[in-house]
């Protein structure tokens, strides 16, 4: 009997792969197997295990070829994209008397300056709230003392639940006073759906605030960011544009934004991380734009998703504190990116407001620690996009033969000319493989080199690594760089991308 080969021709892929395979000896005689069957089929057997495991292998490689289009840069990435949201409390001090926001804070003053923050948004949900006060001078001094020393935009919420126009005007005059140049923009009240209602009250609230903020002797300079709204009332931003586009007073439009619904609504951990990680969510980004944003376009401004994370009510307990949120963290802002967001602020803290109540923050990008600041795995997202944000949007397109697994990629042409490829692997549990990428841009680089976002596994809490270190507590991050084998002379670079990863992977001509 000649000697067949086992052929394997992969459908998305272009290897070809023969094993040769001597039937007519079967098992050798000193073998342990004692299984009493004809050489036919043992020979049946072993190949059919053969097969499986060429199959086994094939899968695990599940080659993908990306395409990335540097001369067609699209828009540059905001330098202030990168921000971070918290409750208004925040900004007075606690109970201890000190200030969470001051200069003397050096820890958290290294923990944005490491991550890459840029805009610091103070609002939430006790920004309207009867029992919180309301800033006063020496509060906001300190505030704003942080921001100079971490050289961020502030986007400061001024009351409106319960609140006064005439009290707000003073607020926003000593502010523009002394701190011009670090504020973003005012946005009043939050959530103001929850107790407006309708929009056209809020709406003639807004007027009545913006007419009294800036005229003398007050603050005509001043400029406002709106709605705020909570993500079932995206239309109250289309409204807002309609409204106020063209008064000269709204710097940008400003939305909130929770894909995941209510934290305390997740059936088991389980659940929230297949969700959170799926591509129903992606979608959901989308019908959530077609909102509001054509509409913000249109009017030439620009919108912010001021205030957002992975659910609301603080997030969900072994979903939003896992690796799962920095996989979803880092896609997230990339994507948001992509459509020309002028940024993206991260609610966080130790704790947070849900409802009129206040709860564990267990979506938090970093927490309080004895030693200054742990950071949670959506820290990790967030330091990993400032790593490869910096520069011009750029498209990126699989190859029409390639099979598309949960795998993300997003390019930025950086200000120096090298090319910045964000790869992210959503597959995980059980039946899920590494991809081998394969990326072809339509430009000539030389040189290429990664870093790597892993975990133990996809619901790990601790253990997450960037570049093979984790961010210390003080803000010290000494991640590495490692460079990538050579390119064929087709001038592709191959990565491989293990399932619940994520890696950077950086060009250079």
């Amino acid at each position: 009997m000649p000697s067949p080969f086992f052929v394997l021709k992969l459908t998305y892929g272009v290897a070809v792969q023969r094993f040769p395979f001597d039937t007519s000896r079967g098992l050798p005689e000193h073998s342990s197997m004692r299984v009493r069957t004809s050489s036919r089929n043992l020979s049946v057997i072993l190949v059919l295990l053969l097969a499986w495991c060429v199959l086994a292998d094939a899968t695990a490689q599940s080659p993908v070829t990306i395409f990335v289009e540097t001369r067609t840069p699209r828009h540059n990435v905001p330098s202030d994209f990168i921000g971070l949201s918290f409750e208004m409390e925040k900004v007075l001090p606690g109970k201890n008397g000190e200030y969470y926001f001051s200069p003397s804070n050096k820890p958290l003053l290294a923990m944005f300056i490491t991550l890459g923050i840029k805009n610091l948004r103070v609002g939430g949900n006790t920004a309207d709230r009867p029992t919180v006060d309301v800033p006063a001078g020496a509060d906001i001094d300190t505030l704003f003392a942080f921001a100079q020393a971490a050289d961020v935009k502030v986007i400061y919420t001024l009351r409106l639940r319960g609140g006064d126009p005439r009290r707000a005007a003073e607020t926003v005059k000593y502010i523009m006073d002394r701190y011009p140049r670090e504020v973003d923009c005012f946005a009043i009240g939050n959530e103001p759906n929850v107790f407006a209602q309708e929009y056209a009250v809020y709406r003639d609230e807004w007027k009545r605030y913006v007419e009294v903020i800036t005229s003398e002797p007050y603050a005509p300079g001043a400029r406002f960011c709106g709605p705020s709204s909570t993500p079932g009332k995206a239309v109250w931003s289309k409204d807002f544009v309609n409204d106020f586009s063209s008064s000269g007073f709204v710097k940008f439009i400003t939305q909130h934004a929770y894909p995941g619904g209510s934290g305390l609504r997740v059936a088991s951990p389980e659940a929230g991380i297949d969700s959170m990680l799926s591509l129903s969510w992606v979608r959901s980004y989308q019908e959530f734009y077609r909102m509001f944003a054509p509409e913000v376009a249109a009017a030439g401004l620009t919108f912010r998703i001021e205030e957002t994370n992975n659910f609301f009510n603080a997030g969900a307990a072994g979903v939003s504190n896992t690796f799962a949120s920095a996989l979803w963290g880092l896609d997230y802002l990339h994507w948001w990116s992509a459509q020309g967001a002028a940024g993206v602020n991260f609610h966080t803290g130790d704790s947070v407001a849900a409802g009129e109540g206040t709860r564990e923050c267990y979506y938090a990008v970093f927490i309080a620690s004895q030693t200054g600041y742990d950071v949670r795995p959506l820290g990790y997202a967030v330091k990993a996009f400032e790593l490869g944000s910096n520069g011009s949007v750029v498209p990126v397109r699989f190859a029409e033969k390639s099979e598309k697994p949960n795998i993300t990629a997003y390019g930025v042409l950086a200000i120096d000319g090298s090319l910045l490829v964000t790869l992210i692997n959503k597959e995980h549990g059980t039946e899920s493989s590494k991809t081998t990428v394969s990326l072809k841009p339509d430009a000539a680089f030389t040189t290429a080199e990664t870093i790597v976002l892993t975990a133990p596994d996809v619901a790990s809490t601790t253990g997450v690594k960037l570049g093979n270190a984790e961010i210390q507590s003080g803000g010290l991050w000494n991640g590495t760089w490692m460079p990538v084998t050579a390119p064929p002379g087709d001038g592709m670079f191959t990565v491989t991308l293990p399932p619940a990863s994520a890696v950077v992977v950086r060009l250079r001509k």
